[in-house]
């Protein structure tokens, strides 16, 4: 706050002297008889007087006049900005409370976008408002920022990219603020998105800001976006095991675990015949919170079970035959 009214009082001093209205706001007059009265140089060496003590007289008499005016401007454009900064975090609190509504049903990254518009359009008001109190034309200012919004929009063409897809990002709502996604090839989960990049963690606390254009233009997989995910596991047994008790084994181990969900099947059934071993998949539920949880019990608790069994787990394996040829052929 601090740093925003040295800045506000130091705009307000350097446009005020330049833009002020000649005869309206400032009666410059009092400064050119002052400079008129004053001893020319090349006199003032004759007559012992030096040419600094004239115009720091000068100088003196203008800020007499005329300082008062200054201060009530620099004051008047610090007070609009003040209060349109107060009216831009109303403006920003009514707009949540409105997009908040049940019945919009708006991610929290659409919420997040349309505050900060509402903000910054509310708090530019107020600087055009103030600058046209202390005499400033606010039309070149805008028409300029025309143009230099034209230039910087054709010579970032990239970075266009990314608004149009943040924009799409915004209206689709393929994921929201708190999901864990995959895009772009990386995957974490949503802290923030922008109209230009999207803000991701990683699981080990890495921040990653992924392009926007590179998310919309693949494909997207919202990893939390179900409230309940199957468990995939893929487990091995020799062929000399028996695989009716292994599987019986396997669904009880399985649907043992607290955080498994009663409500759905588990499924675990012979899926591939491998090189050296026989592979079941097991398929348990659970919500989207316990995934993790119930992935590295159920790996330990399947390896124990089936140590205790007697059943093997086997290594990968080559059988080779050696064939003799008899001698002569």
């Amino acid at each position: 706050m601090k740093r925003f009214l040295t800045v506000a009082i130091v705009f307000a001093l350097l446009l005020v002297p330049s833009f002020a209205a000649p005869a309206s706001s400032l009666d410059l007059s009092i400064l050119q008889e002052a400079q008129d009265a004053a001893t020319p140089p090349s006199e003032a060496k004759e007559e012992g007087i030096p040419w600094v003590q004239d115009q720091i007289a000068i100088t003196k008499t203008f800020i007499q006049d005329n300082g008062m005016a200054y201060v009530v401007k620099a004051v008047t454009f610090l007070l609009i900005v003040l209060i349109f900064k107060f009216l831009a975090g109303i403006a920003a609190r009514l707009t949540l409370k409105a997009l908040s509504s049940n019945k919009l049903k708006l991610s929290e990254l659409l919420k997040k976008f349309f505050v900060g518009i509402i903000k910054k359009v509310v708090f530019f008001a107020g600087i055009l408002i103030a600058l046209g109190s202390i005499g400033v034309d606010t039309g070149p200012i805008l028409a300029g920022a025309g143009v230099v919004g034209f230039v910087v929009g054709f010579a970032l063409q990239d970075t266009l990219s990314n608004f149009a897809a943040g924009i799409m990002i915004l209206m689709y709502r393929p994921f929201d603020v708190g999901d864990v996604i995959t895009a772009a090839g990386e995957t974490g989960k949503v802290s923030d998105l922008t109209l230009v990049s999207t803000t991701l963690h990683t699981p080990d606390n890495q921040k990653l800001i992924v392009p926007n254009s590179s998310i919309w233009g693949g494909t997207i997989r919202n990893i939390t976006a179900q409230d309940t995910r199957r468990v995939d596991f893929t487990v091995g047994v020799g062929y000399d095991d028996d695989l009716d008790k292994v599987q019986a084994l396997l669904l009880e181990v399985a649907s043992a675990h607290e955080l498994v969900l009663k409500d759905k099947d588990v499924q675990v059934e012979v899926v591939n015949l491998g090189d050296s071993c026989v592979e079941f998949v097991v398929r348990p539920w659970a919500k989207t919170s316990d995934y993790w949880t119930v992935y590295f019990d159920l790996t330990k608790e399947f390896k124990k079970r089936l140590d205790a069994a007697g059943f093997s787990i086997p290594y990968p394996q080559t059988d080779l035959h050696v064939i003799s040829i008899p001698e002569g052929k």
